[in-house]
């Protein structure tokens, strides 16, 4: 297809921002748009690694004398933590804002450095959502491999690319950081972990069919979190009078990733997992809108003891003490047909008086909008597209 610019949601922030995201979603590109004036410093250039890696206080020399207010972008900060004690000191001293990209924030994070006191916001950076893509989005091409950038800019090699992605920015780089001390063990973990994409972790089953210690699973799902890989969405428990899911569901960022893992990309996907794939997109826009809009409203799935279960559930109030939580529910279903059985869990959970339901949304594939007292069943594309006006959460 040609390429052309996709104008991303995020929004420059008008301070020092740390910037997130999974390799391959377009940080560094969207950082060269926003601040196309930016003194800018790649952490990935060897040279440039070696010398701010040895003398930190360089960066001020290589900076310059540039004004108050003027913008520093660092890229990759987390290959060298400690340049951080420096970041803070320009800031403090000359005044400088500065833009600093990662991919992982597990060294940060776990490395007890500066994260600036709070004088940095956090920003994070995904795949492609669809309120980007515009015209560009095709549903049925990105249930099959994702939003990557470089996927959805490149279509007719999408397999290649996401092999090349599970190989080189996954494998090599847990490879060189010696996040692990074993690459085998993780290697297994990460296949089992792809089919699992969207399912409840049960860490003894997956320990038994990787091979891998039990400790070892829970330390393999926090490297995929914190290298922004994947996300657990957690069950919601409103303490109602049924027995409620405790453990959460994985989800990976983004669901060709999670078919690369599984070693799926040469096989054609069943539907079993283009349902699990359709889950996961919107999972992804729910996050997109959550993120950019600064919603900051938790989400999470329920499900009963005896497996009724709700896809996602958005908490627009908190409980309190004079008052119910608030909610809204989505019920995802890949099928050109509604069936009504389907409604069944959110009604139930709506005649909760622990809990109120603000709204009850079904999402398919067919044509079709319905109202069916109380809720409304929409269309993939026209869900979404209410998703990003601001009329779900």
């Amino acid at each position: 297809m040609k390429k052309r610019h996709v104008k991303r949601l995020l929004k420059l922030p008008d301070r020092s921002f740390f910037l997130f995201g999974p390799r391959g979603v377009g940080k560094t590109t969207w950082l060269r748009k926003v601040l196309p004036d930016a003194s800018f410093f790649d952490l990935l250039d060897s040279s440039l690694y070696l010398e701010l890696a040895q003398k930190p206080g360089n960066l001020e020399a290589m900076v310059g004398n540039l004004p108050k207010d003027s913008w520093v972008v660092i890229d990759e900060i987390q290959k060298i933590p400690r340049l951080l004690d420096e970041v803070h000191r320009l800031m403090e001293n000359r005044g400088w804002r500065c833009a600093l990209c990662g991919s992982s924030a597990r060294k940060l994070r776990r490395g007890g450095v500066n994260l600036l006191g709070g004088r940095a916001v956090t920003r994070n950076l995904d795949a492609f959502s669809c309120k980007e893509l515009g015209d560009l989005f095709d549903a049925e091409f990105s249930l099959q491999w994702g939003f990557l950038p470089y996927v959805q800019l490149d279509r007719k090699n999408a397999p290649d690319i996401l092999n090349s992605y599970v190989n080189t920015y996954i494998k090599e780089e847990i490879k060189e950081e010696g996040i692990v001390r074993s690459l085998p063990p993780f290697l297994r973990f990460l296949g089992i972990a792809g089919q699992l994409n969207g399912q409840l972790v049960n860490g003894q089953n997956l320990s038994r069919e990787a091979g891998v210690p039990r400790s070892s699973v829970d330390v393999y799902f926090s490297i995929l979190e914190d290298t922004l890989l994947g996300h657990f969405l957690p069950a919601y428990r409103p303490k109602v009078k049924v027995r409620e899911q405790a453990h959460p569901k994985f989800y990976w960022f983004d669901s060709g990733v999670a078919r690369a893992a599984a070693g799926l990309l040469f096989e054609p996907v069943d539907r079993l997992w283009k349902g699990i794939a359709l889950e996961n997109m919107i999972y992804h826009e729910l996050r997109v809108y959550n993120l950019t809009q600064h919603r900051n409203r938790p989400i999470s799935f329920y499900r009963t003891g005896s497996g009724s279960e709700i896809d996602f559930v958005i908490e627009t109030r908190k409980r309190r003490p004079s008052s119910n939580a608030h909610i809204v529910c989505l019920e995802v279903k890949l099928a050109e047909k509604w069936d009504r059985k389907w409604e069944r869990s959110m009604r139930s959970l709506s005649k909760s008086d622990r809990i109120h339901v603000d709204k009850m949304i079904g999402i398919y594939t067919g044509k079709r909008t319905y109202h069916f007292d109380g809720i409304d069943v929409l269309p993939v594309e026209d869900f979404l597209e209410r998703l990003h006006q601001g009329d779900v959460f």
